[in-house]
């Protein structure tokens, strides 16, 4: 699959396709449970609509990575291809037909809506119709940016560069949120005009390379929630939001085991005190995490741009800060941004941490459902969707990643009334209740954390009662 996209209306060809194979009969078919055989990656299938592709080669040069691919392999991952690609690629798929359609193919009550809904939005034109929202956030940044630049150079005052500092953080929220939209294409019209925007915002002005970000993005977003395939939960040693980390499981992301040792504990068993302090250094992990991402052998698309991007900041960053006055204004003033930024920290993590977790790899056949398990959705007013550049909307970003952020308040209700139809969950709660539900899920695991002479979970019952993060 590609990169975070939705689906715009099946084409023509493809549909031409599919009613010419239904008046044939030499139609050659294979079961679910034969497709999941081919879940390797040397021998990778998917199907899409009941046919059956090979992907074995393509998930290489996949634009989205071959995690996603190799997560959701021997699998019908229809709705999931229908979230995360634009009409066009339906025309692609053709070249990957093995001949074979699932013999029992069936569709879902909540799948048939979904797909219908994304059908509707799509000819609706909304996938395209981005609003002004981009030009607004921009004007916005560059304001920012150019008074704490100013603030920096033209003032000997102590507390107006400790200012410059908040609003260099305050710039790094709003920058974060227009790197996700070009990241998931929501923000420029054309592909090269995204990445472009995703670099020069992303590596050049936050420090944080855009390809770090998509590899793990694409797979939470996938995996969502899941404790061994979503990146986004796995914080060992200083976090953990479920008792089941302290099996030390192994990230499929990463490719280690996630070691529940006497650190972790330690670290864990305070984590409801420590929550919000690590937030406030919470950036220092994401330059860590760029950084050995450039640097390592793994195939990075565009490394040399991201590469020079994040050569850029860490020349502008450091001698933006060396022209404050003394060591200590230059440690406060990072200590600042870094801190503002922080508040984006936590309202990444109060989307998703207190929400349904479970172990394994994600399934297609229930992907609408793993969504709405695992994400929280914010409630506040309109003035403030600019604080949470959409996000609070989290579940409808899920459902429809590439939808621009512009539509995401005015599809909710539809969301809502889907989720109402079929039973299934649709959190939305205030930011300061979602603050709560976070320290409560981070508590429950410290105090199992803390028991030293049993490191498993205390029963089967109590597991059962806390499979809320």
């Amino acid at each position: 699959m590609c990169e975070d996209s939705a689906m715009v209306s099946v084409s023509p060809s493809v549909v031409a396709v599919e009613v010419l194979d239904s008046k044939s009969d030499e139609k050659k078919y294979i079961t679910s449970e034969e497709l999941q055989k081919h879940n390797k990656p040397n021998d990778l299938w998917i199907s899409i609509q009941g046919k059956v592709y090979n992907v074995t080669e393509w998930a290489k040069i996949h634009p989205g990575g071959e995690i996603p691919l190799m997560n959701l392999a021997g699998q019908d991952v229809t709705d999931a291809f229908i979230a995360f690609h634009p009409g066009s690629a339906w025309a692609h798929l053709n070249k990957l037909f093995t001949g074979y359609h699932i013999k029992d193919y069936q569709v879902s009550a909540v799948s048939k809506d979904y797909r219908k809904l994304a059908s509707e939005f799509a000819k609706a034109g909304m996938f395209e119709k981005k609003g002004h929202g981009v030009i607004y956030s921009l004007c916005f940044v560059s304001l920012l940016l150019s008074v704490c630049v100013y603030g920096v150079l033209y003032s000997r005052s102590f507390w107006m560069h400790m200012l410059s500092g908040a609003l260099l953080g305050l710039a790094w929220i709003q920058i974060a949120y227009l790197g996700h939209d070009a990241g998931h294409y929501q923000m420029m019209a054309t592909h090269r005009w995204n990445k472009f925007a995703g670099i020069f915002i992303g590596n050049c002005i936050t420090g944080i390379s855009i390809a770090w970000w998509k590899w793990t993005h694409n797979a939470h977003h996938i995996a969502c929630n899941s404790l061994d395939y979503d990146p986004d939960l796995q914080h060992l040693p200083m976090l953990a939001v479920s008792s089941r980390f302290f099996n030390s499981i192994t990230s499929v992301f990463y490719g280690r085991q996630l070691t529940f040792d006497r650190l972790a504990r330690f670290f864990v068993s305070y984590q409801h005190y420590s929550y919000y302090p690590i937030m406030c250094v919470a950036r220092v992990n994401l330059y860590l995490q760029t950084i050995l991402l450039l640097l390592s052998k793994r195939k990075v698309p565009d490394k040399g741009l991201n590469i020079l991007g994040t050569l850029i900041f860490w020349t502008w960053f450091p001698l933006l800060v060396s022209r404050l006055l003394n060591w200590p204004e230059r440690v406060a003033f990072v200590l600042v941004s870094f801190c503002v930024t922080g508040i984006q920290h936590v309202q990444f993590t109060l989307n998703h941490f207190a929400a349904n977790v479970y172990v394994g790899p994600p399934t297609g056949h229930d992907w609408f459902e793993k969504q709405t398990n695992g994400t929280i959705d914010i409630t506040c007013s309109s003035y403030m969707d600019w604080f949470f550049g959409g996000l609070q909307f989290q579940l409808e970003h899920h459902l429809f990643p590439r939808l621009p952020r512009c539509h995401l308040r005015s599809i909710s209700p539809i969301v809502k009334e889907l989720c109402k139809k079929h039973n299934l969950p649709y959190t939305s709660v205030s930011f300061f209740d979602a603050n709560i539900m976070t320290l409560k899920t981070l508590r429950t695991a410290a105090l199992q954390a803390r028991d030293l002479t049993n490191p498993n979970p205390q029963n089967l019952l109590w597991e059962a009662f806390n499979t809320h993060g």
